[in-house]
């Protein structure tokens, strides 16, 4: 025998609870039930009363490899369910919210014993204070089996007894395997509902979507291309890793001459390493070299403020970009920075992309197409 918890324990409102699941309602727990005081009827959570209203209880939770000895002579009210745990994550639990790990893990019976219960409904107590009513929770491997009233003396155990048959049968396994998977797939059409409605009525590709969270965001595109033009960028998957990897380096060659920097020296040799598929030489190689030739370099267009302006920091980010390894970001990441540099003519330079690459201007599928 193993003791998994042996203390107190908040109650409040009479109820203790384990849960691998989320928690349940009374009635729900005792649905089609003839024992009270331990509701199973939910998978994965058992609903335990107790006297005491609230305050603390002294509380064991045991574990035995068989059917342990039912010490019925020491306990006035033991009552029986199946218990299968619904995760790995199983844990005695207050009213309250607190937590207790149970490492449990097969389908067991359990054994409910309670002492003292009629002397303590309605109470209050805190610890430290005399004990009016205890409780023991058994467990061991079993299959799934009927609830069962063991032994039943007190009168509260009696009222829970007449309520939770009372209770109409909850749904079967193939009911409520049933129900939840009517849930998933609602979830699923709402996900991509949203998806679709991301996307201007399409859904992407997978290549899309594993790409989308990698993508640069730049202050004020909080949607980033998508934002802008949903059709491009689908148009833009579309047309394979070759054009998008021309479009990349023709972003950037566009970003560099609309910021007015396309004629200093090293970044005119790092447009030429770009287009060669050549690595950066310094300063391109590395950020920090970088930033210091910006600042140095008195041939880079100034701000007011005497620091590059945003269409010179989205030009050395479409250089940056359009040399990403994956062909497809580089493209979208690429020509988002370009279309910072363009500000609010961003609307022409897209005209300007699907005119310079045809494959970008094919409308994209419709859903029903790719279904």
């Amino acid at each position: 025998m193993r003791t998994l918890f042996s203390g107190e324990v908040n109650a409040a409102y009479g109820q203790i609870y384990v849960c691998s699941a989320y928690g349940h309602t009374l009635e729900d727990s005792f649905a089609g039930q003839r024992a009270g005081l331990c509701g199973g009827a939910v998978p994965g959570d058992l609903f335990l009363l107790t006297g005491t209203h609230t305050g603390s209880v002294p509380f064991a939770v045991e574990l035995y490899e068989t059917e342990p000895p039912l010490d019925a002579d020491v306990w006035e009210d033991i009552v029986e369910v199946s218990f299968r745990p619904e995760s790995n994550k199983i844990k005695l639990v207050e009213w309250d919210g607190g937590r207790y790990p149970l490492p449990l893990s097969e389908t067991y019976r359990v054994r409910y014993h309670c002492r003292g219960m009629d002397e303590a409904r309605g109470a209050s107590r805190d610890v430290g204070e005399p004990v009016l009513d205890e409780y023991l929770l058994r467990f061991w491997p079993s299959p799934p089996a009927p609830d069962r009233v063991v032994k039943e003396t007190s009168q509260a155990a009696a009222y829970w007894q007449e309520f939770a048959r009372k209770q109409p049968p909850g749904l079967t396994a193939e009911e409520r395997a049933e129900a939840e998977r009517r849930v998933r797939d609602e979830e699923e059409r709402i996900r991509l509902q949203q998806e679709m409605d991301d996307w201007g009525g399409h859904l992407p590709s997978d290549r899309l979507r594993n790409v989308r969270d990698k993508l640069r965001s730049v202050q004020g595109y909080p949607n980033g291309l998508i934002g802008l033009d949903a059709a491009l960028v689908l148009a833009i998957d579309a047309a394979g890793p070759q054009e998008q990897r021309a479009l990349a380096r023709w972003a950037a060659h566009r970003a560099c001459t609309t910021a007015g920097v396309s004629d200093i020296d090293w970044i005119a040799r790092g447009l030429v390493e770009l287009d060669r598929g050549e690595r950066y030489s310094p300063p391109l190689d590395d950020p920090r070299r970088l930033r210091a030739a910006v600042l140095a370099d008195e041939g880079v267009p100034r701000s007011h403020e005497g620091t590059p302006g945003l269409p010179q920091a989205a030009a050395f980010a479409a250089l940056f970009d359009a040399a990403a390894a994956d062909p497809l970001k580089a493209a979208l990441d690429a020509l988002l920075a370009t279309a910072v540099t363009h500000g609010s003519a961003w609307r022409r330079l897209f005209a300007e992309v699907r005119r310079t690459f045809p494959a970008t201007a094919v409308a994209p599928e419709t859903t029903s197409d790719r279904q």
